[in-house]
């Protein structure tokens, strides 16, 4: 328990103890000829294999059968069932989908889990066990200072959250864990988990493991016949939650259900997993840890279930995935508003680089009596605290997913200097949480509790930029959380009252809420604007969101039907008048595809461990330091959601086109190319398509029974070059990659293309780099505008028809309109402060501006740019980014 501290020690006297660090890695892949048929209730399995015999003997479908299921659920009725389908998978899938007890079929999905252990040491350091190196170690461990919060929860807890600027390294650190957590304090409280039921989902555990005193159940999901752990990683799991003797865990007297769901070789199938969750919720548990994750948000047959287990009051706790420090990157199930996300800061309140950036519930990172930077750890650490807070409640009947996490949420302590993308709600204060948990009332509240676009930097990206009349409309999407009940529903319409004293009244308020708040939560997407009357207007505005929840009462003595619950949502912005149009820059996300759903490969192709783009690209995760540097710069950058016909071109002075995989539409090409006639500028980020390198990612579907390839390449060239051709531009296939100096700054270019095709009278930019392809290519355009064999783009395209044979764009749809709430304005003065506590709880409870000439400079001509990562065509016409290439030399090339 005492590494991490250990580091500060070593750093300070020299000495080389490492520290083990853990990376964890994920696969997902199809099994070979199998689907998973969910049905729309739990059968028998007799009525199962009649319900798909049925169905399937109108397509005279022969060589199939049912995967026998051998684990302790096959005793119980199921809700799905495995086949596996051998030939004419196509029409048997279609019929089994028109059957009416059948709600859908899937394929298969399996998971390969990998651990990387690594050691980290201090060159020409005096070894561990050196005497003197112990001594030294005793003596400064012995003399940090041990201070332990009080439950009282007066005003210094609120000033008990910030970094101080003469903090040493690793001040105040306390001898185990559990301390820095104070959950000693509820242990000698009695509170250690008595009587809460905990699954764990892992690699097994040993039957007479000593350091376990109350193991309930062990069951094995697998295909192998064991119940132990022949890895090690389940049983260091339980420990962290429930281990005994010297290296106590956080809820020691808990229930322990052991789910053996990972094999020797971790490697595991969803159907194991749908068993496994079918099976606790039939056996009441609590809190199940999850310490898995993955990217593929839309597996259908796991998110439901992960929905039905929290409907049943199961707690589930998972880490947000160790995908850090890039922005995007949560991990599901952590990323459903039902489940309590684990992310990680080390000992001086830092996030972990490794920890994935997303809005969730943050918590430290540990591992037993040796330090780990597995976020499988920290969800171990809040799954136990959780199970400690549960055991403290009287009234049992209260805990939810629901309460439990807003009660985490309203107990967190903000982190300083830290956004709301990288720490959620701040890090949790045990205590303060089981004294709300102790004096709750069901009740609905929202994450976040307000909407602040002045306060920075918690509120990035939104406070980094004000808002004007005439712009992309700001939208933030709220969740509510609802205590009261698994189900709910918004009474009424959200109210928009601004407040008149604040000039509130120049503020458009348009929300978007969830008709039915179940399992335990919804959304509410507000999304806010600027009135033409503040075109010219420079200030603050405010008001607030009222939003009225119900939820049937479970237990209804005054026979009112349904219990209610009011929050008010503040809302506070920062108006400027209206930017002129050389300093408004679009970005096109509407353009932008990702995994999932399509298989769209990763930009880089040396990244072959995570294939699938997953992240996808947008301004403010992969482009963040671009955003910034051009905010720095004085520009104004805005988010295009819809389709470039849904924006008026004469108000800005740019369109970013940045890795683009999704077609055009006709009417999108026609009107670009009048827009730029008019003088908007165009800058496009491209990448590689090669269908050599293409068919070299692809893999084989089973529900076509098909090999696939990428449904493009790291950007939909062909597309993109039906769009510029009018100016006689084009990139090839050419697939290229090296490193080299552009006006003194070393740049990297990492799988990108080349340019096939440029006016005589433009300037292109050219350097010598290395031919990543598996051959030479002609600039032979007629090779890539041609889709290729085996691209399914028209399954997840916005614009293409969704069917076979060739491409057919759908018709144009409508631009959103926005349904701009009836404001029913306050003349009263807003409150002092919008940042409000996410919960109310009882009283007893809780005491840039530059001075650049941004005249337009017309200028007929055209730039291109090999920088980075990607082709760049700048369609040149205003003049800040003329100023911008000057900054890069370009101008004396």
């Amino acid at each position: 328990m005492l590494h991490l501290a250990k580091v500060a020690f070593l750093s300070k006297y020299k000495c080389s103890c490492p520290v083990r660090f853990c990376n964890i890695f994920w696969s997902l892949s199809l099994s070979f000829l199998e689907y998973i048929v969910a049905f729309n209730g739990y059968f028998t399995a007799k009525a199962r294999s009649d319900f798909i015999s049925s169905a399937l003997r109108d397509v005279d479908a022969v060589n199939w059968r049912i995967v026998r299921r051998d684990n302790p659920a096959s005793d119980y009725p199921s809700d799905f069932e495995v086949v596996e389908i051998r030939q004419d998978a196509r029409s048997s899938l279609l019929t089994l989908q028109d059957h009416p007890y059948i709600k859908r079929v899937t394929p298969q999905r399996m998971v390969l889990r990998s651990l990387k252990l690594t050691d980290s040491g201090t060159d020409g350091a005096s070894p561990c066990n050196d005497t003197r190196w112990v001594q030294k170690w005793q003596s400064w461990q012995s003399s940090r200072p041990l201070r332990r919060t009080s439950l009282s929860l007066g005003s210094g807890f609120w000033h008990a959250t910030g970094r101080h600027s003469s903090r040493r390294l690793l001040r105040a650190i306390p001898r185990h864990v559990a301390q820095i957590l104070q959950a000693d304090v509820l242990w000698q409280m009695g509170h250690t988990g008595s009587g809460v039921k905990v699954a764990v989902f892992d690699t097994g555990l040993s039957e007479k493991h000593p350091h376990f005193k109350n193991v309930k159940e062990r069951t094995n999901w697998t295909n192998e016949k064991t119940l132990d752990d022949g890895l090690g990683h389940g049983t260091f799991v339980a420990g962290v939650i429930a281990s005994m003797r010297e290296c106590q865990g956080f809820a020691p007297d808990s229930e322990l259900h052991i789910f053996r769901v990972f094999t020797n070789n971790q490697v595991s199938y969803t159907s194991w997993f749908l068993d496994a969750f079918n099976y606790a919720i039939l056996k009441k548990i609590d809190v199940l840890n999850l310490s898995i994750g993955g990217p593929d948000f839309m597996d259908h047959p796991f998110v439901d279930k992960v929905w039905e287990l929290t409907a049943n009051k199961v707690i589930m706790v998972s880490a947000i995935g160790n995908d850090g420090p890039l922005y995007g990157t949560l991990n599901n199930p952590a990323d459903q508003m039902d489940v309590i996300g684990v992310g990680g800061i080390d000992f001086e309140d830092n996030i972990a680089r490794f920890s994935s950036r997303g809005m969730t519930t943050w918590v430290r990172s540990h591992a037993g009596c040796q330090a780990s930077t597995c976020l499988s750890m920290a969800s171990e650490s809040l799954s136990m605290l959780v199970f400690c807070l549960s055991s403290t409640v009287l009234n049992r009947e209260l805990v939810n997913p629901a309460s439990m996490k807003q009660a985490l949420i309203a107990s967190a302590r903000r982190l300083p200097g830290v956004n709301m993308f990288e720490q959620g709600h701040g890090k949790l204060d045990l205590l303060r949480a089981y004294q709300i948990l102790n004096s709750y009332k069901p009740q609905a509240s929202l994450s976040p509790s307000y909407i602040d676009l002045t306060e920075c930097p918690y509120m990035w990206p939104y406070c980094s930029q004000p808002i004007y009349y005439g712009g992309m409309p700001t939208i933030v999407n709220v969740t509510i959380l609802n205590g009261m009940g698994v189900t709910g529903r918004i009474v009424d319409k959200p109210i928009w009252q601004p407040y008149l004293p604040q000039n509130g009244d120049y503020v458009d308020v348009a929300v978007s809420y969830s008709p039915v708040l179940w399992p335990w939560a919804g959304y509410l997407a507000v999304s806010i604007s600027v009135a033409k009357k503040a075109a010219s207007w420079e200030g603050v505005a405010q008001g607030h969101v009222m939003v009225t929840v119900a939820s049937p009462a479970e237990n209804d003595v005054s026979n009112s039907g349904e219990m209610t619950s009011t929050v008010k949502l503040p809302v506070k912005v920062k108006i400027v008048p209206t930017p002129p149009r050389s300093k408004r820059i679009l970005w096109d996300q509407y353009h932008n595809l990702r995994y999932p759903p399509g298989y769209f490969p990763r930009d880089n192709l040396r990244m072959k461990n995570d294939p699938l783009d997953w992240n996808g690209d947008h301004i403010h995760t992969n482009f963040r330091d671009m955003y910034q540097h051009l905010r720095s710069m004085g520009y104004f950058v805005e988010v295009l959601g819809a389709p470039i016909t849904c924006f008026d071109a004469s108000q800005y002075g740019t369109l970013l086109m940045v890795d683009s995989e999704e077609e055009y539409f006709p009417e999108e090409i026609t009107k670009l190319r009048r827009d730029i006639d008019n003088g908007l500028s165009l800058i496009i980020f491209s990448d590689w398509y090669n269908t050599s390198v293409m068919r070299k990612v692809k893999f084989y579907d089973e529900n076509t029974r098909q090999w696939w390839m990428p449904d493009t390449g790291g950007a939909n060239v062909p597309a993109l070059n039906d769009l510029i051709s009018v100016w006689g531009m084009a990139f090839s296939d050419g697939l290229y990659e090296g490193d080299f100096t552009m006006a003194d700054h070393d740049m990297y270019y990492a799988s990108g293309c080349s340019i096939a095709r440029f006016p005589e009278d433009g300037i292109v930019i050219a350097q010598t780099l290395k031919d990543q392809g598996t051959r030479h290519l002609l600039f032979n355009l007629m090779m890539i505008i041609i889709i290729s064999v085996g691209n399914h783009l028209y399954r997840y395209s916005k614009v293409l028809e969704a069917h076979l044979g060739d491409p057919k764009p759908r018709p144009l749809p409508a631009c959103p309109h926005l349904s701009w709430a009836k404001p029913q304005p306050l003349n009263e003065t807003a409150p002092r402060s919008v940042h409000m506590r996410p919960l109310p709880f009882s009283t007893t409870a809780l005491s840039v501006e530059t001075n650049l000439n941004w005249d337009a400079l017309s200028l007929n001509i055209s730039l291109l740019v090999l920088k980075s990562f990607c082709c760049l065509i700048f369609l040149w016409y205003s003049k800040p980014w003329y100023t911008i290439i000057q900054k890069f030399g370009l101008s004396k090339i």
